[in-house]
């Protein structure tokens, strides 16, 4: 008998050592990376004993070169960054990598990186907080104009289902390569509407976002396709299908949710194209939106595409100027590549004497000026 006891002892401690190296190895070790300091400095770390060469590859900013100690542990300290969502990859010896010590990540079309949170006032709307929760609903319409059956996500406020109010509606429109998760995942949206609404700056509302892809069902890997690669390339896109066709929509969600179906109870926003397609969509349905917001949007037209949507512009907008919006808002950082657009097409609106109210912030065309954004936007609907 005590025979069989240190045999089971023996095997429950060699079950139990398993067990911790496992969980070590799945948590990346005691130490962690990134690590994150109350004043906002960040530091990362990765082993990498073999590599000759391992950087930092922050968002947007430049390659940083990483060092080396006596185990193989490279790292890097950030200084100061602001109160925000960040996004990292590690490159070692030129091969693109994820943090095996962060199990957050994100996906921006194709590229998976890893994420990260400076909590500071602006960030905490970005956060999951203790307040009510909205639900967000993955909801399949059909799409008569597109003979086709497609995916949006739709966002419900708290408390929607215990009542029958009717509610706003924001559609909320991604860019170039995205789909209809990526506001969601890196703009944050739910937890942005659940804080401001919980912060009574923000009314509750419904917030639809559709795929803007019309050659595309829903995301990849969520439609009959499979599991296709993500892509910027699709065969239609800025051609006016999706803007002609966005009524279909439009009908689900008033027919579908308790919605204020009326210009006073809709808004539409969204970044790059989801911006163009915002500008088209409401200029070509000027009883449709009061609220309109252009966020880095592009503005002009591909060369060579011909669409009724995009005819007599300039006499659109005079026209959906005259039905008196509640608020047209255009946003953009001052290092974007579309900043000389949006530039000529304000001037275009100053010449007719439009009005509109203009937000400029730093750097260019990336999520964190889209989050604000959206952060800013939101307070000021219905």
């Amino acid at each position: 008998m005590k025979a069989i006891n240190r045999i089971l002892s023996f095997a429950a401690c060699a079950t139990l050592g398993f067990s911790l190296n496992a969980q070590q190895e799945l948590w990346g070790g005691a130490k962690g990376s990134p690590q994150i300091s109350d004043n906002g400095s960040v530091t990362f770390s990765i082993k990498a004993p073999n590599a000759s060469q391992v950087k930092l590859k922050l968002d947007y900013r430049a390659d940083t070169a990483m060092t080396r100690d006596a185990n193989g542990v490279w790292t890097l300290t950030i200084d100061a960054l602001k109160p925000d969502i960040y996004r990292y990859n590690f490159i070692v010896d030129g091969v693109k990598t994820l943090d095996p010590e962060n199990v957050y990540v994100m996906r921006d079309v194709s590229t998976l990186m890893n994420m990260f949170i400076v909590k500071g006032l602006q960030s905490n709307l970005l956060a999951v907080n203790d307040v009510p929760h909205g639900e967000v609903r993955a909801v399949w319409y059909d799409s008569p104009q597109l003979n086709s059956r497609r995916r949006m996500m739709v966002y419900t406020p708290a408390g929607y289902d215990d009542g029958d109010k009717r509610y706003p509606v924001l559609y909320l429109l991604h860019g170039s390569g995205g789909d209809e998760t990526a506001w969601l995942e890196q703009g944050r949206t739910a937890q942005v509407l659940d804080n401001l609404i919980a912060q009574g700056k923000a009314v509750p509302m419904i917030v639809v976002m559709p795929n803007g892809n019309v050659d595309e069902q829903a995301a990849p890997g969520s439609a009959a396709a499979g599991l296709v690669p993500p892509t910027f390339a699709h065969s239609k896109w800025m051609e006016g299908s999706f803007e002609q066709s966005f009524t279909d929509i439009m009908k689900y969600v008033d027919t579908h949710f308790r919605t204020l179906a009326e210009k006073r109870g809709r808004a539409i926003a969204g970044l790059s194209m989801g911006g163009y397609h915002s500008l088209y969509i409401s200029a070509n349905n000027p009883d449709a939106f009061d609220y309109i917001g252009l966020f880095s949007a592009a503005v002009t037209p591909r060369r060579g595409v011909n669409s009724p949507i995009y005819d007599n512009i300039e006499q659109k907008l005079a026209k959906q100027f005259s039905m008196k919006p509640e608020l047209y808002w255009i946003g953009i950082g001052h290092d974007d590549f579309l900043y000389k657009d949006n530039e000529a097409f304000r001037a275009m609106l100053d010449k007719r004497s439009l009005k509109y109210v203009y937000r400029e912030s730093d750097g260019g065309h990336e999520w964190r000026n889209w989050r604000l954004y959206l952060t800013e936007f939101v307070p000021l609907l219905f």
